[in-house]
Order: C-alpha cells, then sequence, then structure tokens
C-alpha cells in the first residue's frame, strides 16, 4: 500500500521561510518523479514544483520560481519543498504527489497522494 505523508506545513509571516517534506512509504522511491502541488480555497488545485526520480531535473511553476526549491533524498525516501520569501497568495494546502520516472506539471498524470500539509502566510 502507497503512502505519502505530509509534514512541515504551518503559520508564517509574509517574507518569510517555510519547509515541508513528504516521506513515501510503499514504493519504490527512486523510480518515482515527485511533484508538489497546491489548493488554495475555492481555487483549483495547481502545480508547484517536480523533480525527477534522479533529482537530475527540477520544474517550477512561474510564480514560485527563484523562491521555492525542491530536492529529494532517495534513501531517505522523502522529497522536500524549501519555500521562501513566502507571500499571501502561497498560502494554500500542499500535496505531494509520486508518478513513475519522469517529472510532469500535470497533476491528472500523478499516480499517488498524500492527504495536504496547510501553509498559511500572513500579510
Amino acid at each position: 500500500q502507497v503512502q505519502l505523508v505530509e509534514s512541515g506545513g504551518g503559520w508564517v509571516q509574509a517574507g518569510g521561510s517555510l519547509s515541508v517534506s513528504c516521506v513515501a512509504s510503499g514504493l519504490t522511491f527512486s523510480s518515482y518523479a515527485m511533484g508538489w502541488f497546491r489548493q488554495a480555497p475555492g481555487k483549483e488545485r495547481e502545480f508547484v514544483a517536480a523533480i525527477s526520480w534522479s533529482g537530475a531535473n527540477t520544474a517550477y511553476a512561474d510564480s514560485v520560481k527563484g523562491r521555492f526549491t525542491i530536492s529529494r533524498d532517495n534513501p531517505k525516501n522523502t522529497v522536500y519543498l524549501q519555500m521562501n520569501s513566502l507571500k499571501p497568495e502561497d498560502t494554500a494546502v500542499y500535496y505531494c504527489a509520486a508518478r513513475p520516472r519522469y517529472l510532469r506539471d500535470s497533476d491528472s498524470s500523478y499516480d499517488y497522494w498524500g492527504q495536504g500539509t496547510q501553509v498559511t502566510v500572513s500579510s
């Protein structure tokens, strides 16, 4: 049974930093690309960042480029999202997701999802 468990969300003031992580189990982690998505109240879920199975390739939404960094530690089955210079519009539930090998920015291409972790940025 595949499980993705996010942690590290919380509250931060605008301009601050926060890191969220996602631990995977029940799959061969090093064979899966990992993505981070987010969903704000009343809005559709949107792509944030993704990383390929090896970590060699990454992709970011334009809205977070230069502020967020995705990384992974395959021996620990963990993917991270470091978020700097946070803005109120970054407030959302952040989800990690897994798909085989190659990164994509479409949520429909991901097979497994975590339960999400809330990130709140106050102005």
